[in-house]
């Protein structure tokens, strides 16, 4: 009887991983994705069926795009360009762009660089400190210690002196953040979104999207965006990392905070069904610096690969060079061909990403496409005074591009993220000044993957296999 049990268990789950395959084989974005989840579905379906149903949706239904959603919203957006149009074209075509995010390009727009923990952290509380309606702060890890201890003292001193604070992190992200630490904003007037009540991943089998997004938004006038999270790491304080914890943020003012107010309202709108429209400030200062930007915002709730496409379209607009620093090289065959393509048109092409390890196979994985892309020119620069976790781009001296976007698989696909651009030669100076002080800290990687060592050799190839789930 035992045994009878035990075959007819087997049968259905071997039916049930075909039947998963199948939905692999429809629905998986890349030719990859299916062939990785159909192999290991089919000669594991033990382990296959139980992570499919967590990892293997690809498409986030159901999330709704507040800005296709609110009369008001949408006619701000179609006036847009018109109240803050460009006074002469950008160097840089705009248009992928703005069709990719959704969004219109904005003059008007100042832009501050932020390259590590201590003046990011002291940028934004002293916004929050400063803050006389409202404040907006969205970041996908914030950590109960010291940095994210002092980040609920600033919104709860903020509450009292009667802003409102709106306060949420990702389920998966802050996962560690105890209920304390909620108590705590809730007993100080902050309202915030419960990860583990509001809707979405984590009651539906779809733990693989992520929030990704890190948002800081002041009285509709001051915005925040790039790399960091809330934590003690961010400021070298994790011996693991290393002292030097090399990170980007980026202080906006203008018309784009606008548009960086509209993506929190989106995610606002998704995890609570509030909208925030009209209780938000959408009459956007003017920066004297004038500079044209648009937010490109990308997630699986996106009718097209936006994420991708994003880096495509930053390759492909380049005329003489474009540097990408990300903490993980994980890119899928379409921005390959355009790193390849790009480097053998003779472009300066610089990929920066760190030598010390955050997390093992991403960072094995990367190795088995470094020599695909040196072979045809493209520089590898490993960053080795400590972590870096930068997500920057720059292409000639038009685009300067700082957000949260790694150069992966699960933000093309199943992350949401953010990246502020900026179509201004400033902009494009400022970045490059602070690229090329991470270069002159960093070393070209030269060695083939046939002489790494044995761990690297072994197991890059591997780490690959699972490229299309990272």
């Amino acid at each position: 009887m035992a045994n009878t049990l035990l075959i007819v268990a087997l049968v259905i789950l071997e039916i049930v991983a075909i039947t998963f395959a199948w939905r692999a084989i429809k629905n998986s974005r890349t030719p990859q994705g299916s062939v990785g989840w159909v192999v290991f579905l089919i000669a594991a379906p033990y382990l296959g069926v139980p992570l499919y149903l967590f990892l293997g949706h690809h498409r986030f239904s159901g999330y709704i795009v507040g800005r296709k959603v609110s009369e008001e919203v949408l006619h701000g957006v179609q006036t847009y360009r018109d109240r803050y149009r460009p006074k002469s074209d950008p160097e840089v075509d705009t248009t992928l762009f703005e069709k990719i995010g959704d969004l219109p390009d904005a003059a008007g727009n100042g832009f501050e660089l932020l390259i590590d923990g201590e003046a990011t952290f002291s940028a934004v509380f002293e916004a929050i400190d400063n803050a006389k309606s409202y404040v907006l702060v969205q970041s996908y890890i914030v950590n109960d210690d010291g940095v994210g201890r002092e980040l609920a003292d600033r919104m709860i001193a903020a509450a009292g002196r009667g802003v409102t604070v709106r306060f949420m992190v990702d389920a998966v992200g802050s996962m560690k953040l105890p209920p304390s630490y909620f108590g705590n904003l809730r007993a100080g007037g902050v309202e915030f979104v419960n990860p583990k009540a509001a809707p979405g991943p984590q009651n539906r089998f779809q733990l693989n999207f992520r929030n990704h997004r890190k948002t800081i938004v002041v009285d509709g006038h001051i915005g925040f965006t790039g790399g960091l999270n809330f934590g003690d790491e961010y400021k070298g304080l994790n011996p693991r990392y290393g002292e030097d914890w090399r990170d980007t943020h980026l202080r906006l003012t203008g018309p784009v905070v606008s548009q960086l107010q509209l993506v929190f309202a989106e995610d606002w709108h998704w995890s609570t069904e509030e909208n925030l429209i009209e209780h938000l400030n959408w009459d956007a200062d003017l920066d004297p610096a004038d500079m044209t930007a648009l937010i490109v915002a990308t997630g699986p709730g996106d009718e097209l690969e936006s994420g991708a496409l994003f880096f495509i379209s930053c390759i492909a607009e380049a005329k003489e060079r474009v540097w990408i620093a990300s903490p993980y090289f994980v890119p899928d065959t379409d921005i390959l061909s355009a790193l390849k393509l790009a480097a053998l048109k003779g472009l300066d092409v610089r990929i920066l990403v760190p030598e010390v390890i955050d997390h093992k196979i991403p960072w094995l994985a990367a190795f088995a496409y470094f020599d695909e892309i040196r072979a045809v020119g493209v520089k590898v620069m490993r960053y080795n005074k400590g972590f870096m976790h930068q997500k920057v781009v720059l292409v000639d001296d038009a685009l300067a591009a700082v957000g949260t976007t790694n150069m992966d698989n699960r933000s093309f696909r199943l992350n949401f993220e953010a990246m502020a651009v900026y179509f201004d030669s400033r902009a494009a100076a400022d970045l490059e000044d602070m690229l090329e002080a991470d270069l002159a800290r960093s070393f070209e990687l030269t060695t083939p993957l046939p002489e790494q060592p044995w761990k690297i050799r072994v197991g890059a190839p591997i780490a690959r296999l699972f490229s299309p789930l990272l």
